[in-house]
């Protein structure tokens, strides 16, 4: 749906308003949040990512090399790489570089600021991790190459980072019941960190979570690729948690679980021309487990392709949480062969043991689905399992078109609120509006308009 359309939608919800009441008057207000919403930040562009060769001149080279690795992909670089982070951090304006055409064995290692000057990570060649969960450092149980207290730090570069996850990946409870349940170490993490760009990086085969950003402010990630087989447990593509000002764009990301996740404590995330299969879709949460809060405010989802997914666009939460999600909109979205596409889940429950019957939850309100297009898998292509006590409202569709190759089908709703306008297929007819008139209304206006359009194209 155009511009046009919803600008025509909005004014004469409004002028109609005198006859729709207060109610519909609030409607209208989150409408027009929801359909104007945009987060603070620019999109990145190529030219805002420095070119660490064509300011060489300016630049201190910190080749790992130097400090002794090996880059043979079997001798431990791991104090090789320590070294050379320390000189680089400590030097105005240096390039910490990984060059192309080696292999670098390195352990779990914590890269610290803050540095001096503006910081260039340079990977070209490939970082693997061992590949023993046994011999792992029991004090970082959870990071493999983390790096923290940053500020307008750029990684960049055709390189690789290799987690070495299949042994991970077998003893996990997930993959046989018979293992017990461990976590496993995060490929990369920058945390505590602003101003932070990350351009061009392959991620692949992660112990578990690829890319995590965590507790960090302005953090641009552009042309990044993640991969991973769609059976390998918890290997989430990029997981957002405790951060503010993220944007996503242009980015290929394949795993075993959520291509990206985003929990609590974050907001103003945009996400922009993805690529997302295999893996669980893209998701906000989980949030609300034993007993917490979860707040997740204002995100975007614009122009995405989820293929072969578990679940398209998705939000979860467990029951007996509280906080809320608010301000979430998905548009332009084309699923091909997606199991769910459109879900909220407040029921979620991921544990080896049945989970209790709560009545607090999250409140979820305020979420936009527009443009939104393609196949399912499953006959309920638009599922709202919502809290019978804190219901989900405020919930909006337009122009959804979801189909099953052979059959028919619907949309589920439990405790749900909203309405649909527009093309709306399946139905959301199950929603319990809690503005009857302001549903008929939009639906009317979308049928003219549609009609008009018809009768103007060129």
């Amino acid at each position: 749906m155009d511009k046009f359309f919803l600008v025509s939608l909005l004014g004469l919800l409004i002028a109609a308003h005198g006859v729709t009441g207060t109610l519909t008057c609030d409607n209208i207000a989150m409408l027009d949040e929801l359909t104007n919403m945009d987060t603070e930040e620019n999109e990145i562009e190529l030219s805002d990512i420095p070119s660490w060769t064509s300011e060489r001149g300016g630049k201190v080279l910190v080749n790992v090399d130097s400090f002794g690795a090996a880059g043979d992909g079997e001798s431990d670089d791991t104090e090789s790489f320590r070294k050379a982070w320390n000189v680089s951090c400590s030097t105005p304006n240096s390039v910490f570089l990984v060059p192309q055409g080696r292999r670098y064995l390195v352990n779990a290692t914590k890269f610290a600021g803050p540095c001096k000057g503006t910081l260039i990570i340079q990977i070209d060649g490939t970082i693997i991790a061992p590949d023993e969960p046994k011999n792992w450092d029991s004090k970082l149980a959870r990071v493999w190459l983390d790096f923290s207290k940053l500020e307008k730090a750029v990684f960049q570069g055709a390189g690789v980072i290799d987690g070495s996850g299949k042994k991970w990946w077998d003893a996990s409870c997930k993959k046989n019941k018979s293992n017990p349940c461990k976590g496993a170490p995060t490929a990369l993490t920058i945390d505590s960190s602003s101003g932070i760009k990350v351009k061009g990086l392959t991620i692949q085969h992660s112990q578990q979570i690829h890319f995590t950003i965590s507790r960090c402010n302005s953090v641009r990630i552009y042309g990044v690729k993640v991969s991973s087989p769609d059976d390998s447990p918890n290997t989430d593509g990029i997981h957002i948690s405790e951060s503010t000002n993220v944007i996503i764009q242009d980015s290929k990301i394949g795993a075993g679980d959520d291509c990206i996740s985003i929990v609590n404590a974050s907001s103003n995330i945009k996400m922009k021309r993805l690529f997302c299969g295999p893996g669980h879709g893209i998701s906000i949460g989980s949030l609300g487990k034993d007993n917490s809060t979860g707040i997740v405010t204002k995100v975007i989802l614009d122009t995405a392709v989820l293929k072969d997914t578990t679940n398209g666009v998705r939000i979860k939460t467990w029951q007996g949480g509280s906080g809320y999600v608010r301000g979430v909109r998905f548009q332009n979205v084309k699923m091909e062969n997606v199991s769910n596409p459109i879900i909220i889940d407040q029921f979620y429950c991921d544990s080896p043991t049945a989970c209790q019957n709560q009545t607090s939850a999250v409140e979820i309100r305020e979420i936009m689905y527009q443009n939104i297009s393609g196949t399912t898998r499953s006959a309920k292509a638009i599922q709202f399992s919502c809290s019978d006590t804190v219901p989900c409202s405020s919930l909006v569709l337009s122009n959804v078109d979801l189909e099953k190759q052979d059959g028919t089908v619907e949309t589920y709703c439990h405790s749900a609120q909203g309405f649909g306008y527009g093309v709306v297929h399946p139905s959301a007819d199950c929603l319990n509006s809690s503005d009857k008139t302001l549903e008929d209304i939009a639906e009317s206006i979308a049928v003219e308009v549609e009609e008009d359009t018809r009768h103007t194209e060129l």
